[in-house]
This record gives structure tokens, sequence and C-alpha cells, in this order.
């Protein structure tokens, strides 16, 4: 998929409307709105947890050379040129969480931090502007950087979300990702992030 695409789709009462998906650095002045949002999301939803300086420096944890190519890349959706929903992926490099037994291929060779050996990217940053939710553009954003990911070559996806999170949950489950946990169970928040995966081609 080319660095700048148009995607038509975006469902809203009555024309259907074009979006534009760019690459961007997240460095970019465009990628701040995002940033901000998840910032004031995540302090929202867990600052009574796990308080408001951990969650600022989980923000701040990974550097933006890690969503650049070729080992990432940072997407943003726009809509005539304002961004409405975005998502990155980059190298991932850190023990997983999950449990593999779940996985949709537990036989996978794993190293000693739980991770496969197969190249994984992990997703990161994943965010839909509240004005904005209910266009598909979640699922505009996840595509492309599966896409993206893909001709990166990896063969796998990894990521995390909260259990304060059923939305995501939701969506993940919905777009083909299989839980790393047991879904019957009800989850709470001394189950720590939930893990995903998504295998876009099978473990050689």
């Amino acid at each position: 998929m080319s660095t700048d695409s148009v995607i038509a789709g975006g469902r809203l009462d009555g024309p259907r409307h074009g979006f534009e998906v760019r690459s961007v650095h997240m460095s970019d002045a465009l990628v701040q709105p995002l940033l901000d949002d998840l910032e004031r999301t995540y302090l929202r939803l867990y600052a009574s947890l796990l308080g408001e300086e951990v969650l600022r420096e989980e923000m701040a944890h990974y550097s933006p050379e890690e969503f650049v190519a070729p080992d990432g890349d940072f997407v943003l959706v726009l809509d005539e040129g304002v961004p409405v929903a975005g998502g990155a992926f980059r190298l991932s490099v850190e023990p997983e969480l999950g449990d593999p037994g779940f996985s949709r291929y537990p036989e996978a060779e794993r190293g000693t931090d739980g991770r496969t050996v197969a190249p994984t990217a992990e997703l990161k940053r994943i965010w839909t502007h509240d004005e904005h939710r209910r266009r598909g553009l979640a699922r505009i954003v996840l595509t492309e950087l599966e896409d993206r990911a893909a001709a990166a070559g990896y063969s796998r996806i990894y990521l995390t979300t909260g259990s304060r999170q059923p939305e995501a949950v939701g969506l993940y489950l919905r777009t083909g990702y299989t839980a790393l946990f047991d879904t019957d169970v009800v989850r709470t928040d001394a189950d720590g992030p939930l893990a995903f995966e998504k295998w876009m081609l099978p473990p050689v």
C-alpha cells in the first residue's frame, strides 16, 4: 500500500466521505491532537489505578524513531486535512503478556521472555477522535497498520489494551485478533493489560 492513500467509506449521515491515510513522523504537528487525546483518555480511565506520573511516563516511554521505517510506521486518517484517527506499530522487543496457550499457534517457537521468534509488530497509540466514532475509522486504522506491517515483513501482530476499555476489546475480537486470555472470565484491573495477537502468516 502506498504511503499516502485515499479510502472511501466513511459512514456519516448521507454522502460518502473520502479519508486520506498519511504516514507521518511522531513529531509531526498533526500527531499532537492524537497524543493529547490519548493522554486525557488514559488519565480519565486509569489515573485512579496507576497514578498520573506512571501514565505520563508510559506515554513518553517510546522513542519516535521506533515508529519509522523499516521497522515501524505511524499513520493518521485525515478527514479534509483534520486528523480523526490514527495508530502506529513498532518492532516488538519487550517481554509479552498473556498466556501463549490461548494462541492460534501455541506451538510457535518462543524465547525465554515469552515472545515468539516470528517477526512481530506491536501496535500502539490506536485512536479515534470522540466526535468521529462509528464511522469505521478504527477498522481503517487496523487494516492500514496490518497491511503496512505485512509489507515490512512481519508475520504476526501483538497488542495490549486495558480492562477498562471494553470497546477496544470488542473491536479486536471482531477484527480477527486472538485474545491471549480466557474471554469467558470477567477481567478486572488485577489482571493487568489484556494481550492480543493476530497471525498474518502461520509460523514456519
